[in-house]
């Protein structure tokens, strides 16, 4: 049965190929060169490596088996990537993946990822997942409770959430379109910034006392 749905949360993953946000490669593969001595100017991707010394071990990445530590994380949750910095294979294919584990009302913070759109399919536990919407659509959120084989999708650039509502662990596997995403996590890029945002915007725009922004800043404050 976990053979069942772990194919299922391969093909979910290789589905964003289709409308991957990358540009499209001009070869049949580009694995990056991890080389500090070169020098030159990255545009969405790293440098190639010798087409003749690529190995099959550059499309390889194991241990997505293994459970993630959410004790290291103060919201239960632990990430583990296949992206371009851990997979060479991937540069300029224009997708990525990562596994998700979540402890028991483990959740990941509210983020976004500007460069993707993320696909979810729930490979164990129960999860609570949402998108905010923009302004043109009236900032409306979208919600949904998501048993083992669900799959949810979020729409690049929109701030979302995963949530674990179960009683146990929770593990999700999530495809990306593409290479490198990004992450902006709202939290700390709002009340942990380097260096901090103007306390004056951040009390204008919450509409909160000084006060109120030093208890929202203190878990961020390094």
């Amino acid at each position: 049965m976990k053979a069942v749905y772990l194919v299922v949360s391969l093909l979910a993953f290789a589905s964003v190929h289709v409308l991957a946000y990358d540009p499209s490669p001009l070869q049949d593969f580009c694995v990056a060169l991890n080389d500090s001595v070169t020098k030159g100017v990255f545009v969405n991707g790293k440098f190639c490596k010798d087409p003749m010394a690529v190995k099959a071990e550059d499309f390889y990445l194991p241990g997505f088996d293994k459970v993630g530590n959410t004790s290291e994380n103060p919201t239960g949750f632990a990430v583990k990537s296949a992206d371009v910095t851990t997979l060479p294979g991937l540069n300029t294919l224009g997708i990525s993946l990562v596994r998700v584990d979540f402890a028991p009302k483990g959740q990941s913070p509210l983020h976004t990822h500007p460069r993707g759109t993320e696909i979810l399919v729930v490979v164990e536990g129960t999860l609570l997942v949402g998108f905010v919407a923009s302004n043109q659509n009236q900032n409306r959120l979208f919600t949904k409770v998501l048993n083992k084989g669900d799959v949810f999708v979020f729409p690049i650039g929109l701030i979302h959430f995963q949530q674990n509502v179960g009683y146990g662990n929770a593990v999700a596997f999530v495809g990306f379109s593409s290479q490198n995403p990004g992450v902006i996590p709202i939290e700390k890029s709002v009340f942990g910034s380097d260096p901090p945002i103007s306390p004056e915007v951040l009390q204008k725009a919450f509409q909160v006392d000084q006060k109120i922004i030093d208890l929202l800043e203190k878990p961020f404050q390094v």
